[in-house]
């Protein structure tokens, strides 16, 4: 993965534009693509705030298989669905649209609108 750009000025400031910040990019690895294509990822991390990293993530339209970390999110713009391995329930995501998945969890993204979100997660 490529290296991702870390900002710890927003803690001491009164804020970030998460919806129109500038994030690091990099192609999805085909392992998790579904179908053609390589869509891209984007991402920042903004910091972290007693023991849990806070950044925005951004993936563009496309099918993709992932591994969860325990992380909760907040969609910002876009659409897509969440399906589940196990029993968990479909998500339909969009704006306003607020999310914990558990570590472990396995994903199939169906994103058919450019997808970005702001996430916590632990702070490794």
């Amino acid at each position: 993965m490529t290296a991702v750009h870390t900002d710890e000025s927003w803690i001491s400031g009164p804020h970030t534009a998460a919806r129109t910040a500038d994030l690091t990019y990099h192609h999805l690895p085909t392992d998790q693509v579904v179908g053609e294509g390589a869509p891209l990822v984007g991402e920042r991390v903004l910091g972290d705030f007693a023991g849990v990293t806070v950044g925005v993530w951004e993936i563009e339209p496309s099918v993709s298989c992932d591994v969860e970390i325990d992380e909760v999110f907040v969609v910002l713009s876009g659409d897509a669905t969440v399906q589940f391995e196990d029993d968990t329930p479909d998500l339909d995501l969009g704006p306003g649209s607020v999310v914990h998945v558990r570590a472990g969890q396995k994903t199939r993204w169906i994103v058919r609108d450019t997808l970005r979100k702001v996430f916590l997660a632990p702070a490794t």
